[in-house]
């Protein structure tokens, strides 16, 4: 019997503990670690390259699909969560399920049945195809999930994004939309050379800057749609680059 081996991750004891309950039915199922958090939870994927992660979403740290941005090894993925909403995401990037809490051992071995669809005999289906995790490529387009479809947006139309706690608003001409990720993390996947990080909580499309100013001890930048936005002290060096 070939055997496939997991990694838990889940901040909740009590979650992990139910999925080791329910694998102990699966003997060619062999756990290697369990983690409680997103930054262990990097480590334990890249180190000890499990076949199968059920990975939860929200959690210390890094959140679900933090940690899927910092992982070198891409396993076969199953979202453990109580909150429905990032279904659409976790589909988007082809994990095998999305388990929503509270769940029932029948749920699960649906999980499980689906886990073992994905596999052939060349080995576990990689997700590697789906994730963009290539340094030097960047999307023309990406999508924000709008109330029952997700919106494609062209990344050139996008003037500026803001952070709004753990997510993002992202501004385009006359509307705006919240994505579901931090600003840090869409940082890392939007190119350099168009956007700019200018404070802690803004990034700029430089093609969108109309106008800097400054007003005693502040620098101001002016978007095309008249939007003003102050550069932090300490990104004032960022914007010196574009200072010929």
């Amino acid at each position: 019997m070939s055997v496939t081996t997991v990694i838990i991750i889940d901040d909740e004891e009590a979650s992990r503990g139910l999925i080791r309950q329910y694998l102990q039915a699966h003997p060619g199922m062999d756990i290697l670690s369990e983690c409680e958090n997103g930054i262990e939870a990097v480590q334990a994927i890249n180190e000890q390259k499990p076949d199968l992660v059920f990975l939860d979403v929200q959690m210390p740290g890094l959140n679900g699909f933090e940690v899927l941005q910092e992982i070198t090894h891409i396993p076969l993925i199953i979202f453990t969560t109580a909150f429905d909403r990032f279904a659409i995401k976790a589909f988007e990037i082809n994990a095998v399920d999305y388990l929503l809490k509270p769940y029932t051992r029948q749920r699960f071995e649906v999980s499980i049945e689906r886990t073992r669809q994905r596999t052939d005999q060349h080995g576990l289906y990689s997700l590697a195809a789906n994730i963009p995790l290539q340094q030097g490529t960047y999307p023309p387009r990406i999508f924000v999930e709008t109330p029952g479809r997700l919106r494609s947006l062209d990344v050139q139309d996008i003037l500026y994004l803001k952070a709004e706690k753990d997510y993002t608003r992202i501004h385009i001409a006359g509307q705006s939309y919240l994505g579901s990720q931090g600003i840090s993390v869409l940082e890392k996947r939007l190119d350099p050379q168009r956007f700019l990080r200018v404070h802690r909580s803004y990034i700029v499309n430089i093609f969108h800057i109309k106008e800097v100013y400054r007003d005693i001890s502040k620098t101001f930048l002016v978007l095309n749609d008249q939007t003003e936005i102050v550069v932090g002290r300490s990104y004032l060096e960022n914007l010196k680059k574009l200072i010929y």
